[in-house]
């Protein structure tokens, strides 16, 4: 499968790390530094703009290393971007630290995955089909 992608950035393409890599990184486009307070959220655009084939998403997630080094999120991990979008990509990143966290221009902010999805057709009815945990909710199935 190919994606169409235009690239308005000064940085390569986002690229699979290596052959096993689900997400691309993909690279904060500034002007200038952002620095982002505790528990302050920003709007990093990327210069990417994507065509997905339909019945494909590409999802927008916190890379592991920015979370555990730095306490920097995606805020709506994962977003969502539709097959049916074509304007710039933006990653919203939250600073979950107590202390303030720089952005610099090509700084990895995000990994980027491309999945295939369904749109099933809801069909309303009075009941469900009974399983074995039923409607038990959080932790229903035990913590260990």
């Amino acid at each position: 499968m190919n994606v169409n992608i235009i690239n308005l950035s000064k940085h390569p393409l986002p690229a699979y790390e290596t052959s096993g890599s689900a997400g691309m990184d993909i690279r904060a486009n500034l002007n200038q530094m952002v620095v982002i307070e505790p528990l302050g959220r920003v709007l990093i655009k990327t210069g990417l703009f994507l065509e997905l084939p339909n019945g494909f998403e590409a999802q927008i997630r916190t890379r592991s290393g920015m979370a555990l080094k730095k306490g920097l999120s995606v805020l709506n991990s994962p977003g969502t971007i539709d097959a049916d979008y074509r304007g710039e990509i933006g990653v919203i990143l939250v600073n979950i630290s107590n202390e303030e966290k720089e952005i610099k221009n090509g700084d990895r902010i995000a990994q980027m995955v491309i999945a295939k999805i369904e749109q099933p057709k809801l069909i309303e009815v009075t009941e469900l089909n009974e399983t074995k945990r039923g409607a038990g909710g959080f932790g229903s199935t035990g913590f260990n």
